[in-house]
């Protein structure tokens, strides 16, 4: 994966919470899968990762909560105080170039999710209104709650927020055995944006908070996957606010990459391997490592939203 170190970043879509901290109560947020500590069918304290990837998976249905065990959990806690979301939060320095740092090389990547989607939106006559990604350490407040670190990434659709713990790299590979590679992070993102367009289509007020092989939860997770395919599809030719194309090249191995984490990230994979080893399909909320490969490949070789019907047919993969 290679970067444009001429494009020029728009700062704004990053909130740096770091160094600070926030209150709050627990929330309803969409993580990429890892949300076993609640349940979940990981139930492994360890998984942080998980925790991460139920919160990618959160959904923002009516009740706000996400899908599955995590999700109710989080939303027992909801209401909590969020006056401090904004304690010592600033913007990145990029001045000096996308590949000047490892935060502006995910602010990049930020940017061009982001700029992808609001050209696909226009194209449909949806407006595709932007949301922050929000770095902190430890904890923060947002909408749905407190954040914290072994929540892993996560959407929060109560203030269409992304929230990242940029320690959550080195966990993936220490815990899940998966890459920390720079389109394994793009993947990752990608989901959880992918999960703020089903904000803005409505498509969360299709879900609630039952889990199960063919459960909405697991669907909305799976067409998050697919949308990110969608994206790193057309990522090396989507521009950013100054008309520069954002990531010059994405390889097979990028891609190999996204779906070795994938696979990595499926309920399957984690009830056996970081859970209890039975695999229990009642209880999943993200899908199994074959079918998140399988959407994120749909999304990539079609290059199309479209194919990411997930709610539509039976056949999940």
């Amino acid at each position: 994966m290679k970067f444009n170190d001429n494009a020029q970043l728009d700062t704004s879509q990053v909130e740096d919470r770091r160094g600070g901290g926030g209150g709050g109560g627990g929330g309803g947020g969409f993580s990429l899968g890892r949300g076993g500590l609640a349940g979940g069918g990981l139930g492994v304290v360890g998984i942080l990762i998980f925790v991460a990837i139920q919160l990618f998976s959160g959904n923002s249905s009516s009740d706000s909560t996400g899908g599955g065990a995590l999700g109710n959990a989080m939303g027992q806690l909801a209401g909590g105080n969020t006056q401090n979301a904004s304690v010592n939060s600033g913007q990145l320095n990029c001045s000096a170039g996308v590949t000047s740092s490892d935060d502006c090389e995910v602010l990049a990547i930020v940017n061009s999710v982001q700029a992808y989607w609001s050209q696909q939106l226009a194209r449909s006559g949806t407006t595709y209104t932007k949301s922050p990604t929000v770095f902190f350490t430890g904890s923060t407040a947002t909408g749905c709650g407190t954040g914290e670190t072994g929540m892993g990434p996560f959407y929060c659709p109560s203030d269409a927020k992304v929230y990242i713990d940029l320690s959550f790299w080195s966990e993936l590979k220490t815990q899940f055995g998966a890459n920390d590679s720079l389109f394994t992070q793009a993947y990752v993102l990608a989901h959880e944006y992918g999960h703020h367009v089903q904000d803005l289509l409505g498509t969360n007020s299709r879900v609630g908070s039952a889990t199960g092989a063919t459960s909405g939860s697991v669907r909305l997770e799976l067409q998050a996957d697919c949308y990110a395919g969608v994206w790193a599809q057309h990522a090396s030719t989507v521009a950013g606010s100054d008309g520069q194309i954002l990531i010059s090249d994405i390889t097979q191995t990028d891609v190999d990459n996204a779906l070795d984490t994938a696979g990595k990230i499926g309920d399957d994979y984690i009830q056996t391997n970081l859970g209890g080893g039975q695999v229990d399909q009642s209880q999943f909320t993200h899908g199994s490592s074959a079918q998140r490969q399988k959407w994120f490949t749909t999304g990539y070789r079609s290059g199309n939203p479209a194919a990411c019907n997930t709610f539509d047919t039976s056949n999940l993969g």
